[in-house]
């Protein structure tokens, strides 16, 4: 296993060479306050470098922001993509700040966070004021001014449309959090190309996207948004392998579900507090990902966006990746091949969950079958011939019984019946989940195992640090591919071999199920049903 490294914001002589050799590997995980200008900066920033003794260090935007700096106008330290850092960790305060970034805040309230973490309010401030220099609060208010900021750049909503959309509960408190964060207000901070470009991106009137009241008025209520469409450029960190992600998801669309049109395009439905969402993904350019939305309500936007980030694994940082995998005999190759190999998330873990019970010794093709019956039996019809996945609690009415007419076996039956009975009954999978008792609780089901628990751990939970070694084409690869040790290998063999790959194992166990998938087979040849790749 790895040794653990100090963060760079807790090294101010090796943050302070990141700065001044302008190091982009640093940007989103380093952020520098200024004292001489009360601004702060990434790392990569093309300003005159600041004297060492004027410089602050902190692990978040947030961070910075509370320690009274504005945010930087030239190098725009709030437009990076986020950080997969704390995605590594599995203790409260990681667990927090990943709920946090999901968005908990804006749903729960701090006290609702707290109560979810199982500790006190206060606890939870003194501990993530101790980790990363900010409270939950100030977290969630930067969250929200990012994508308020995206918002003002990227579309020409009218600015109470903005400020709702990002979560704030008023215009006088989107004022105030932009001001604190940008050093000016919203309607300053737009782009010219945002509105000049309005009709290319949302052909619609802005009456359209709900009729709201002039923010000079006064008012500060909003009328209902009937059905909102944007389109958003997602922002990451290069380089990214779109035709890896593009493989694997339209290798295991789900009819019904899913529509991949032209290889470069992938449409499918959301569930959202406020009604169904339609989700188009599309890869233009190299290196540019957009979303088109069609909302129900603007106000879902913000979890919705974090769900596709989370789907395409957008905060990856492939340079950290290629740092702990590259040098390896077996990974270096495959790494060198597809340095922007991301892990395909999802954009419902309870649907992920699902998928990986129904792929249970079933191939690929197999399985989406079961899941096409099961969303056209259970899903709610939305939007041309598009269903919304089914959630947790209508399985679980369903019961064994009525779920085996789609095709499965009883037992099989049984476990998806068993599942879906947990998640409604409170079993939380989601970023924020305590890892080690949402495996425990999931093993405890009938039907179960180390396999599925992991692959859920990895996809849905997001811990980029899970090796299945249970899963039979791992370790088929790291016998036989060029590298690889030439000899079976079992379970207790393939955890010791991915034991040097932590703290980024899941990229270790996607890069070798991509290689696996790709490599010369005689025409004609089938893979064994047992060693496929799994429908989720």
């Amino acid at each position: 296993m790895s040794t653990p490294t100090v963060a760079p914001w807790q090294d101010p002589q090796a943050a302070y060479r990141a700065i001044s050799g302008r190091d982009p590997r640093f940007d989103g995980r380093l952020f520098v306050g200024v004292l001489s200008t009360g601004i702060y900066c990434r790392p990569s920033c093309p300003a005159r470098t600041p004297k060492a003794e004027n410089c602050r260090f902190y692990p978040a935007a947030a961070a910075a922001v509370a320690a009274g700096f504005r945010a930087c106008r030239r190098c725009r330290p709030d437009s990076l993509p986020g950080s997969r850092d704390w995605d590594v960790r599995g203790d409260l305060a990681a667990r927090a700040l990943r709920a946090i970034a999901d968005g908990a805040v804006d749903t729960h309230g701090v006290h609702g966070l707290a109560e979810r973490m199982h500790v006190s309010p206060r606890h939870l401030h003194r501990l993530l004021v101790a980790e990363v220099g900010a409270s939950p609060l100030q977290l969630a208010r930067t969250r929200r001014a990012q994508l308020a900021r995206m918002l003002l750049d990227q579309t020409a909503l009218s600015m109470i449309d903005v400020a709702f959309a990002a979560g704030f509960a008023s215009l006088r408190q989107f004022n105030d959090v932009m001001r604190a964060e940008f050093g000016a207000p919203p309607s300053t901070l737009r782009r010219a190309s945002a509105v000049r470009s309005r009709d290319a991106r949302d052909p619609r009137p802005a009456s359209d996207l709900g009729r709201a009241p002039d923010p000079g008025s006064g008012s500060e209520e909003r009328e209902p948004v009937d059905a909102a469409e944007l389109t958003l450029r997602l922002r990451h960190t290069g380089p990214y392998d779109d035709v890896g992600w593009l493989a694997h998801v339209a290798g295991r669309a789900i009819p019904g579900l899913e529509r991949i049109d032209g290889g470069r395009t992938v449409t499918r439905l959301l569930a959202a507090p406020r009604g169904p969402v339609r989700v188009t993904i599309s890869f233009g350019v190299p290196g540019e990902i957009s979303a088109r939305l069609a909302l129900t309500d603007l106000a879902d936007l913000a979890g919705v966006v974090t769900r596709l980030r989370r789907w395409l694994d957008l905060d990856a940082d492939p340079a950290l990746v290629r740092q702990a995998l590259g040098s390896d005999p077996l990974l270096g190759p495959l790494v060198a091949a597809r340095p922007g190999l991301r892990i395909p998330g999802t954009t419902d873990p309870f649907e992920l969950a699902v998928r990986a019970v129904l792929g249970q010794q079933v191939s690929v093709a197999g399985a989406r079958t079961l899941a096409g019956r099961l969303v056209e039996t259970y899903g709610s019809p939305a939007y041309d011939g598009l269903r919304v996945f089914p959630d947790a609690s209508t399985l679980a009415a369903a019961g064994p019984d009525r779920l085996r007419e789609i095709g499965l076996p009883a037992s099989r039956a049984a476990t998806l019946a068993g599942l879906a009975a947990a998640v409604a009954g409170g079993l939380a999978l989601e970023p924020g989940a305590d890892r080690a008792e949402v495996r425990a609780r999931l093993l405890a089901l009938p039907g179960i195992g180390p396999w599925t628990a992991d692959y859920v751990a990895l996809r849905a939970l997001g811990d980029p640090d899970v090796f299945p070694a249970g899963d039979l084409v791992l370790r088929k690869a790291l016998a036989e591919l060029p590298g690889g040790a030439g000899r079976p290998i079992d379970i207790v063999g393939a955890v010791a071999l991915a034991a040097d790959w932590s703290p980024w194992r899941g990229y270790a166990a996607q890069h070798l199920w991509s290689a696996w998938a790709g490599r010369d087979r005689p025409q004609g040849a089938v893979a064994p049903v047992a060693a496929r790749v799994p429908l989720a």
